[in-house]
């Protein structure tokens, strides 16, 4: 395959003992707005950057599993990009041009057209809006609400869609009216104390329930927007069969489904975008980042039909620049020509395998999950041990709801476990089903090491965890488990992931945090990350981690978030801008 292997950057011109970078930060400090976030867990002073690794004022070169929170999908100052950006900047084309149309321009369109799934590319309508998701997102808003005459929005939990105030509206964790938060597949801390294939049903169940129950409260919905995989809310895939649910239930009642793909496109996930792992061919894409080459640049693609709005309906300045447009073409065509949406499937199943093993006999590592090279593992405090209470899930009747005869009690053991067994929605164990093909296969009766201690007394070592007699009894039918039943993951642990990530830090690696109290390590790697990077980003990871599980046994963790923090913080704020 023919990815551009970058040579070794030359030793910095500015390189210092650390006097600069320190004069840059204390300046930065002084000047810049309280809201920045990046600059205050990463305090680097980036000077040169090439692929994957970036130099920083001081010397010190770090791999970056950050990629500008995944705006760079061919990572730093890619020579594709590089040309694309001079060959406008040499024909004295103008830079910035609204909404003109320009050969640049048309480029980009057919380009962006030929990757998009047929059944939108057909017959699709673009609007280039202000270069940022968050604009997008309102652009996509706006322009369902003109086109069904609706008010009503359905979001859902955990979600994050930007920071202007509609965006923020539909994201998790805001309050805002008119907006109908309903349950994202979270199996791991599934809102319905079951997990697996069960809890993503629940979820689709609840909303078709919700949006034919003329006493459900929910506002007439203009459309529904998603995340095919939850990005800040805690790298979180939906499953494929519950995708396409949520198309099926959205084109019954006519109502717009809403794909943002601002972070998951241009391959991220092993697919160019991540709505094609599932087939689901929405109405509305909302795109950006890595759309751009590493500029700003976002688009909103939907169908024909919905093309009602009128002229300056939703409109800006910078959307005309023709500089992003040009490295966006590049990045979109060397994504496309050299198939690196596959080889981020490939590579990313290689990483998701080799640190689920790492995972195995660390319980606060609470799940490892993904999809393509967009990953993430949730830390946790085991020694907090599981929420419970005693027969509360069997005694509501969640046994009788899902259908397995005499099953109360399998049903509150299978909330008390949580997760069993798997991590992420690309392979559930056990076969097929509607929720997607298996392709792992699993004994029913495992449990991860953090689940197999609380279950059976033991330290969560060695290879896997099993469950205890009285559970394996439990789960094969017989008698009802007495006393306790888990309905909640162990606590998250977000002092423990930022000690990860000064940690990875000092061994030269970026990366982020996300989900809902910080707890989760992301890993958003470049597409074009080679073996030796990706086997050096999973050495430096792994002795990060080590180090900072060492330390962390010297305190009492509880699982909040820092005392530290304001009494309000937007949802996983700092990304999209």
């Amino acid at each position: 395959m023919a990815v551009t292997q970058l040579p070794p950057m030359a030793l910095s011109a500015v390189s210092d003992d650390g006097g600069a970078t320190q004069g840059i930060l204390r300046r930065q400090a002084l000047r810049e707005s309280a809201a920045r976030t990046y600059a205050r867990a990463l305090p680097i002073v980036p000077v040169r950057a090439r692929g994957m690794t970036i130099e920083g004022a001081d010397g010190r070169r770090y791999l970056d599993c950050l990629s500008g929170a995944g705006a760079l999908a061919l990572g730093h100052n890619h020579p594709v990009v590089l040309e694309a950006i001079r060959a406008v900047l040499d024909s004295e084309a103008p830079l910035q041009v609204l909404d003109l149309a320009t050969p640049v321009k048309d480029a980009f369109t057919d380009e962006l057209f030929a990757t998009l799934p047929p059944g939108l590319a057909a017959g699709a309508r673009v609007q280039f809006c202000g270069p940022a998701g968050t604009d997008a997102v309102e652009a996509a808003l706006t322009l369902v609400r003109i086109a069904t005459g609706r008010d009503g929005l359905l979001a859902f939990s955990g979600a994050y869609h930007g920071m202007t105030a509609g965006a923020l509206a539909a994201s998790g964790g805001a309050s805002a009216a008119g907006v109908t938060r309903l349950p994202f597949p979270y199996g791991y801390r599934c809102p319905f104390g079951v997990g697996g294939e069960r809890g993503a049903e629940l979820s689709a169940r609840w909303a078709e329930k919700l949006l034919d129950d003329p006493k459900g409260g929910a506002p007439d919905p203009a459309g529904m927007i998603l995340e095919p995989v939850q990005g800040e809310g805690g790298v979180i895939p939906a499953p494929d069969g519950w995708l396409r649910r949520m198309r099926e239930i959205t084109e019954a009642r006519s109502i717009p489904l809403i794909a943002d793909e601002v972070q998951t496109g241009v391959g991220r996930t092993g697919a160019f975008w991540a709505v094609d792992h599932s087939g689901t061919v929405p109405d509305v894409m909302v795109l950006s980042k890595a759309i751009g080459g590493g500029l700003p640049l976002a688009v909103v693609v939907y169908r024909e039909e919905l093309d009602v709005w009128p002229p300056g309906a939703h409109a800006g300045t910078f959307r005309g620049d023709q500089l992003a447009m040009a490295a966006g073409t590049a990045t979109l065509a060397y994504v496309r020509v050299n198939h690196l949406a596959q080889r981020a499937a490939v590579v990313g199943r290689r990483m998701l395998e080799r640190l689920r093993r790492f995972a195995a006999g660390r319980p606060q590592i609470g799940e490892v999950r993904g999809r393509g090279l967009m990953i993430g593992l949730e830390l946790v405090a085991p020694e907090a041990g599981p929420t419970a209470e005693a027969g509360a899930i069997a005694e509501a009747g969640v046994g009788a709801e899902a259908g397995q005869a005499g099953s109360a009690a399998r049903v509150g053991l299978a909330a008390a476990l949580g997760p069993v067994a798997y991590a992420d929605w690309e392979g559930a164990p056990g076969g097929t089903s509607p929720y997607g093909e298996s392709t792992i296969e699993e004994a029913p009766d495992e449990v991860t090491p953090c689940e197999g201690a609380w279950l059976t007394g033991t330290e969560g070592g060695g290879a896997r965890g099993t469950l205890s007699e009285d559970a394996r009894q439990v789960l094969g039918g017989g008698a009802p488990y007495p006393g306790v039943t888990r309905t909640a993951a162990p606590p998250a642990d977000p002092a423990l992931a930022a000690a990860v990530q000064q940690e990875c830090l000092r061994r030269g690696l970026i990366v982020e945090l996300g989900g809902r109290h910080d707890a989760v390590i992301r890993l958003l790697p470049p597409l074009t990350i080679t073996d030796e990077q990706t086997e050096a980003v999973l050495d430096r990871l792994a002795d990060a981690l080590d180090a900072a599980i060492r330390t962390s046994g010297t305190r009492s963790r509880s699982g909040e978030l820092p005392t530290a923090a304001g009494p309000f913080a937007p949802p996983f704020a700092g990304n999209r801008h």
